[in-house]
């Protein structure tokens, strides 16, 4: 199935919060657009249809945590299972990047911003987003 016109979103998927950010068609430079609870209750659908209807992506772009070694562990069955119950809901293509060291490199980028550890605390989702983003984009993933 060709995907549509619009921009990419990635998804950094959390036990406590997903980051998501969006790279533009022209592939500039990804930016983070919003931080969603997750927890018991589940993630907050409410607010993915938001951020889905305000940036109208043509696909989403999943981050994969696997191990160093490469090999799954029991949050890659998580994060699939959510994949499952996210395409259910809003039916976009999935693309899926290996998201190693992503919350690393994120956090030094914001490190290298100075921000306050506070500050780093509320963007890190977002910015590991991003790195999901730059992984997939820097791929070879269309963009």
């Amino acid at each position: 199935m060709p995907e549509r016109s619009g921009p990419l979103l990635g998804i950094d998927f959390g036990e406590r919060r997903i980051g998501i950010a969006v790279l533009g068609e022209s592939g500039l430079a990804p930016q983070g657009v919003a931080t969603l609870r997750n927890g018991e209750g589940g993630p907050d659908w409410e607010g993915f249809a938001r951020v889905l209807k305000e940036w109208q992506p043509r696909a989403l772009v999943l981050g994969l945590p696997l191990h160093m070694d490469g090999s799954e562990g029991f949050m890659v069955g998580r994060v699939r299972k959510f994949a499952e119950s996210l395409q259910r809901r809003f039916p976009l293509p999935i693309h899926w990047v290996d998201e190693r060291l992503s919350s690393h490199a994120a956090d030094l980028v914001l490190k290298e911003r100075e921000l306050s550890h506070k500050k780093r605390g509320r963007l890190l989702d977002q910015a590991a987003a991003c790195e999901i983003l730059w992984t997939f984009h820097n791929a070879g993933g269309d963009a």
